[in-house]
């Protein structure tokens, strides 16, 4: 992160804008609609610029600017098209600590305007650090989109209620999932319609009842493979809604960071003959914060029902009649698959598709090995790096073609992802010259072969 994002109240703040013409003209809109008190030197202005000025009782200095400009003020921009003046302004400024911003300039600014979605009070900036405004003004116009005129009246409603709340519901955690409900419910709703005496009314009313306010909830929520855009929307939402998230080691970081940045996180990363916390103490961890009235993520690399153990967690909160939700990701083997162009099923190789643990509770890798003998049947092994000699020995002592295709994906849906081709008969040389680590997935058939022609993604 170059830039920090930061809302300033520039009320009544002496600013400085050197340059009068139409960028400088666009600056000094949203500097005096943010109340500043502006101070603009130029020999020239455009009329836009000076009826601006008028109206809004801020000042024109009608000379060249000179060093002294910039004393007293708490804000310096300049928008000329001279760059020698550009970099005396941005000198003066930087000498008294001040906060610059050349317009087009990335190197010579402190600060940086973004695009701005104006939903006062409601404020919603987008910036590419400098680096590419019209992706960032692109961006602005998709959130304008999604984002309705009425928030701001939103807003001001919640503004004008909020001690009224927090007479009512005086702890922080129930008071924000008071709010939460509101925000996202009928209250809002009818908000938005102009219909405020109504809110009003049903949210005095359900201020009665804040029993409800204090009991926990989990989420069991199915991460993906990886890539943090094969994150559901569902997921995404409730992740935001979480109060502390439990997040295992196959978690990308980008998808925890997606949390609020006052949500407590913890780790409980489990990995071969390593465990961060033991099955049970999550499990029981889970309990016990939902009990405190805290509503919980329990993030988990793919699906959390498909080798996720998501069936154990949720069992003890069944048990105890704690509320939760399960939702799910795209499973390993289906995003692995994909992004390294192996269709799963097709047509003329495979009718059928299995999923495989590659090892057992035991640490051991001892199947019914005469079941996967199929060759129109594609096996999707997880959690098979350490076992994979064994699985190719013993599929192709069972009855399995020498030949039969094998794909190992590494990092699947990732920048680093990679793809390792072979055999049954190869690939436990392949893994011990390429050494690949986990997470990795395992694919045997013939769909397989498919891949060289389908990748759009890695490198085989």
């Amino acid at each position: 992160m170059q830039y920090l994002p930061v809302c300033l109240k520039l009320k009544d703040t002496p600013v400085v804008l050197v340059g009068g013409g139409t960028v400088a003209t666009r600056k000094a809109r949203l500097l005096l609609r943010a109340g500043a008190n502006l101070t603009v030197v130029s020999p020239k202005i455009t009329t836009e610029l000076e009826d601006a000025l008028l109206e809004s009782g801020g000042v024109w200095q009608q000379s060249e600017y000179t060093e002294t400009d910039v004393h007293g003020k708490k804000l310096v921009i300049a928008a000329t098209p001279n760059s020698q003046v550009n970099q005396r302004v941005h000198d003066d400024a930087t000498a008294l600590s001040l906060p610059v911003n050349v317009v087009d300039n990335p190197a010579l600014c402190t600060f940086i305007f973004p695009s701005i979605i104006d939903r006062d009070p409601i404020i919603i900036a987008v910036s590419s650090s400098g680096q590419s405004p019209v992706l960032a003004r692109i961006l602005r116009r998709k959130i304008e989109a999604m984002v309705p005129a009425a928030y701001g009246r939103l807003a001001r409603f919640a503004g004008g209620l909020r001690q009224t709340v927090k007479q009512a519901v005086p702890e922080e955690s129930p008071r924000r999932l008071f709010w939460e409900s509101v925000m996202e419910g009928s209250v809002a709703e009818q908000v938005l319609a102009g219909r405020e005496d109504a809110a009003r009314e049903e949210l005095l009313q359900r201020l009665q009842d804040t029993e409800s306010l204090h009991s926990g909830e989990v989420y069991l929520i199915g991460a993906g493979p990886g890539d943090p855009d094969l994150l559901t929307f569902k997921a995404a939402r409730l992740l935001q809604c979480a109060d502390v998230v439990l997040y295992d080691r196959l978690v990308a970081p980008a998808i925890v960071d997606m949390a609020r940045r006052d949500a407590q996180r913890i780790y409980v990363g489990k990995r071969r003959a390593e465990h961060a916390v033991p099955q049970g103490d999550i499990n029981q961890l889970l309990l016990d914060l939902a009990l405190q009235g805290k509503r919980i993520a329990r993030l988990k690399g793919g699906d959390p029902f498909i080798f996720g153990r998501g069936g154990e967690e949720i069992e003890l909160l069944a048990q105890h009649q704690v509320p939760f939700q399960v939702v799910p990701g795209i499973t390993a083997g289906s995003g692995a698959a994909c992004y390294a162009g192996i269709p799963l099923t097709h047509r003329d190789h495979a009718q059928s598709v299995r999923f495989v643990a590659g090892y057992l509770k035991d640490d051991t890798v001892d199947h019914d090995w005469n079941s996967f003998q199929s060759p129109s049947e594609t096996l999707v092994f997880y959690m098979g790096l350490m076992g994979l000699p064994i699985i190719c020995e013993q599929l192709q002592a069972h009855g399995r073609a020498a030949d039969t295709p094998v794909a190992l994906i590494e990092r699947a849906t990732l920048l680093e992802q990679r793809v390792l081709r072979g055999t049954l008969a190869t690939m436990a040389d392949i893994v011990q010259r390429e050494q690949p680590t986990a997470p990795t997935l395992i694919i045997v058939g013939d769909v397989v072969r498919l891949q060289e022609d389908l990748s759009w993604f890695g490198e085989a």
